[in-house]
């Protein structure tokens, strides 16, 4: 069974960081794709970040504009998503994914089979 659990978020002001983690079980982070998606209140959910199985290429959504940055940790078997300079829009739950067929970075959320149950982040003064 796979399971995967997210870690890391919370309230932070305009302008701060935040890191999250995915950590996995059942199942490496080396096996295929992996990304990040979230979903605003009220909207639809939303691709964020991706990387491919070998970690060799990630490809964002435009609104990260060099803010975010995705990675895998083999190792530990945790997926993590950096992100800098947070805005208020960047409110939302995040949901770490993993794919089981895919192996490049796909922004596609059909792409992805394993979902873990989502982190609130709350961008706010």
């Amino acid at each position: 069974q796979v399971q995967l659990v997210e870690s890391g978020g919370g309230l932070v002001q305009p302008g701060g960081s935040l890191r999250l983690s995915c950590a996995a079980s059942g199942r490496s982070f080396s096996t295929n794709a992996a990304a990040w998606f979230r979903q605003g209140a009220g909207q639809e959910r939303e691709f964020v970040a991706a990387v491919s199985r070998m970690s060799d290429y990630s490809t964002y959504a435009d609104f990260v504009n060099g803010r975010f940055s995705i990675s895998k940790d083999i190792a530990k078997n945790t997926l993590t998503l950096q992100m800098y300079s947070l805005r208020r829009e960047d409110t939302a739950v995040y949901y770490c994914a993993a794919s089981s067929s895919v192996d490049s970075a796909s922004s596609y959320r059909g792409d992805y089979e394993y979902w873990g149950q989502g982190i609130q982040v709350t961008v706010s003064s």
